[in-house]
């Protein structure tokens, strides 16, 4: 199956191509050999870009991964899924076209009772006393931690450093032992390790233990000296800024510390000290919402500095290449076609991202709904 798209406008992941045409054989990104496609499609006033890639969300079961795909995010990077959760929604994304691929982490690291425990609907024990899913106590337990991770196939190690202030509560924290022994042993079994942590001296806690990037963006510059430092590092840092938006909308309900002026004022200070920003939503079934939340995203990280071919990298290229995704996050031959083709310019409008008017799936053209 050839599908042509003409006179396109094309962000690639990394530039944008004000006219060219785009050539889809099968799966695959193909040299365009000026031949016909058995589709053809006008990319007129149209813009084609690389499937977004959300990197940091909350999936819990196939209809999350269909409203991503529907806004054109056609890769999840999960950070927190139940083991048989991870094992079916592997396999649909695997076998179905019509739902977002995803990586995951799995089940995460977090001490006995400590975040996000609070969250679920039995805290911290069922009603037979067993943890709802595995916990650390120790850095004796790490190895073992770690192994049981890629038994049940996450893709990276997720590591909770929060002791709960920024939710309004006190929850119990890994020792900072505990953190450096999982990053010691993550890295040994060749995964990258993630790290939660909201505030910044939590932060400082996960860039002394060496962790390969942050889950977001923090919350407070009380540590003037840290965005240096993260930028020394080398780390990347997921924005999340639509999920301390949220939570500071509900504030006024739930007696929520208001966060988001203090996330957007730290998402500026790394954008100036080169810091990789990578896009992502912290997306739940509930809010911020799969799919749509990424385009709130670039949104906000526009507000924070970034130009709107940058925004678009940070939902493109970038997370493909820190996460180790080298078939896809831009559009070149040889690469899956995870594609979105948007009405009108996002380069100029980062707005037009949300028109979505085409998206493909490893070649496969989503079938739109009126």
């Amino acid at each position: 199956m050839r599908t042509v798209i003409r006179d396109v406008r094309l962000f690639d992941g990394e530039k944008t191509t004000p006219r060219t045409t785009v050539l889809i054989i099968d799966d695959r990104i193909a040299e365009y050999d000026g031949g016909p496609g058995d589709i053809e499609i006008d990319g007129t006033g149209r813009t084609l870009l690389p499937g977004l890639i959300d990197a940091h969300t909350h999936t819990f079961g196939e209809g999350d991964l269909a409203a991503a795909l529907a806004f054109g995010v056609t890769t999840e990077l999960d950070m927190f899924c139940l083991p048989e959760s991870l094992a079916i929604q592997r396999e649909l994304a695997a076998r179905r076209d019509d739902i977002a691929d995803f990586r995951s982490a799995g089940t995460l690291a977090t001490a006995p009772g400590g975040h996000p425990s609070q969250l679920l609907a039995a805290p911290g024990v069922d009603t037979q006393g067993a943890a709802p899913f595995d916990m650390i106590e120790s850095p004796y337990q790490a190895v073992d931690f770690v192994r049981a991770r890629l038994a049940e196939g996450a893709d990276y190690l997720k590591i909770v450093i929060d002791d709960g202030a920024v939710h309004g509560a006190t929850l119990p924290v890994l020792s900072e032992q505990t953190v450096r022994a999982l990053v010691v042993a993550a890295h040994a079994a060749d995964l990258r390790v993630i790290a939660h942590a909201i505030t910044a001296a939590e932060v400082r806690t996960a860039l002394d233990c060496g962790v390969d990037g942050l889950a977001h963006v923090w919350t407070d510059a009380s540590d003037t000296d840290l965005v240096a430092d993260v930028a020394a590092s080398g780390i990347f840092v997921i924005s999340t800024l639509v999920y301390f938006e949220a939570i500071t909308e509900q504030a006024a309900d739930r007696s929520v510390p208001g966060t988001a002026a203090g996330a957007a004022s730290v998402a500026r200070l790394l954008y100036e000290a080169d810091v990789p920003l990578l896009a992502g939503t912290d997306a739940t079934p509930y809010v911020p919402a799969h799919g749509a939340g990424l385009h709130r995203e670039l949104e906000l990280l526009i507000a924070a500095g970034l130009t709107n071919q940058e925004a678009l990298a940070a939902a493109t290229s970038l997370p493909a290449r820190y996460f180790g995704l080298a078939d896809r996050g831009r559009v070149a031959p040889g690469l899956r076609a995870d594609l979105l083709l948007v009405e009108g310019d996002p380069t100029a409008d980062i707005s037009a991202t949300a028109a979505v008017t085409e998206v493909w799936r490893r070649g496969v053209r989503l079938a739109r709904r009126p």
